[in-house]
């Protein structure tokens, strides 16, 4: 479950939703799936923080991100979009609270959304 951090109300909607729409076409159910697996037991393995941007590495080559990159045709911003959105979506979906936001390390700006774990 998502929570926004400032008003402590679950986040339901998913951003983008047609654009995610029209890249979860573009990617079978099977692979999807195993991209939703491996977040899950990533997340399960680490239950506090995560940034989605760190959690697929930069080459997704021969791992189950890599159907993400060729579903967006092969366009590494659109990707990490598509990407992104999945992960909103498996936080969204987890039965433990979560929040979301941006935040910096040295003073530089994370480009992607960091998760944590609240309500504990």
């Amino acid at each position: 479950m998502l929570i926004n951090i400032d008003t402590g109300k679950p986040i339901t909607k998913i951003p983008h939703k047609k654009s995610f729409e029209a890249w979860r076409k573009q990617i079978s159910n099977e692979d999807y799936q195993a991209v939703i697996n491996e977040l899950n037991k990533r997340i399960d393995e680490n239950p506090e923080v995560h940034t989605a941007g760190w959690i697929p590495g930069h080459d997704w080559t021969g791992t189950v991100f890599y159907p993400i990159y060729l579903a967006c045709k092969k366009d590494t911003t659109v990707a990490a979009l598509f990407f992104g959105i999945i992960v909103f979506i498996v936080f969204m979906e987890r039965p433990e609270q979560w929040s979301l936001g941006r935040y910096k390390v040295n003073d530089q700006d994370i480009a992607s959304m960091t998760y944590f774990r609240i309500g504990r």
